[in-house]
């Protein structure tokens, strides 16, 4: 595929891997609308936070993910693949710049997306889609530390490999998130359902608010419900973007979920007459 122009529009929250350390989902949109996914991206060695921002325009050399059967997915040619920042795409004019890209292909039936993500000629892993109501936002209690085999391992590599020679804290990995965050809501086919939101923004959200709120847990959940839902469900044009695990594609009845919202304002209709 060579060198790529790629609008940002997915961070997701860092996973531990016992290969790559941290490592984290990007996927956005080429200039013609369609979805790629980039992915494995190792978290600490592109200095995630600094690299790139949601809807900056980047070039990027990537190649083709052989290992990956989802027809989006490609992969950095190395590791080490810079991401060069050409321009970013702000909010002026009710978002409508990111519309023009972002809004291009817009699903609206879960069942409809669901039957194109097993259909072998599609495996459609990566989508926009526009809830008909979103009904709540749910917090639920999870495992509050990574897996100690996996961390055990990373420790091990990075002292094996001397990664980091001039930290004073030369192994630190991203905290694990203590909740798992969902929108329940219906979509044109009638159905309820209950979808897990896995963001780098509300990740950081929580554990903004968490800092703000000196530790209290149910404060942080607050705020990041307020957000999720009192501002973005209630009051904006809430899209989100969905997409599939590999592990999961083609064995769950629902692939499926939220890696993040487009949530521009509500543009009111005004009366001619």
């Amino acid at each position: 595929m060579a060198l790529t122009k790629v609008l940002i529009a997915v961070k997701t929250y860092p996973t531990l891997s016992n290969k790559y350390d941290e490592l984290v989902c990007t996927a956005g949109f080429l200039e013609d609308g369609s979805w790629i996914r980039i992915y494995p991206i190792p978290f600490r060695k592109l200095e995630y936070d600094k690299q790139y921002s949601k809807y900056d325009w980047v070039e990027v050399d990537l190649e083709d993910n052989a290992s990956d059967f989802r027809l989006e997915s490609h992969k950095p040619k190395s590791i080490l693949t810079a991401f060069n920042i050409i321009s970013h795409l702000g909010t002026e004019d009710s978002w409508r710049i990111r519309k023009e890209i972002v809004l291009k292909n817009v699903s609206t039936n879960m069942t409809e997306l669901i039957a194109q993500a097993k259909d072998k000629t599609k495996y459609t892993s990566l989508a926009v889609f526009k809830p008909k109501e979103i009904l709540d936002f749910k917090i639920e209690k999870v495992e509050s530390e990574w897996d100690k085999k996996k961390l055990d391992a990373l420790k091990a590599k990075a002292q094996q490999l001397n990664l980091f020679p001039n930290s004073d804290n030369p192994f630190e990995v991203v905290q694990k998130l203590p909740f798992k965050f969902s929108y329940k809501f219906n979509s044109d086919d009638g159905i309820q359902r209950t979808m897990m939101i896995e963001d780098w923004e509300i990740g950081q959200l929580y554990w903004n608010c968490f800092k703000r709120h000196k530790g209290d847990k149910n404060k942080a959940c607050e705020d990041v419900k307020k957000k999720y839902f009192d501002d973005f469900a209630k009051t904006k044009d809430l899209y989100l973007f969905l997409g599939t695990t590999r592990e999961f594609h083609l064995i769950a009845p629902n692939p499926f979920i939220i890696i993040g919202t487009f949530h521009p304002k509500k543009i009111v209709q005004t009366s001619l007459f």
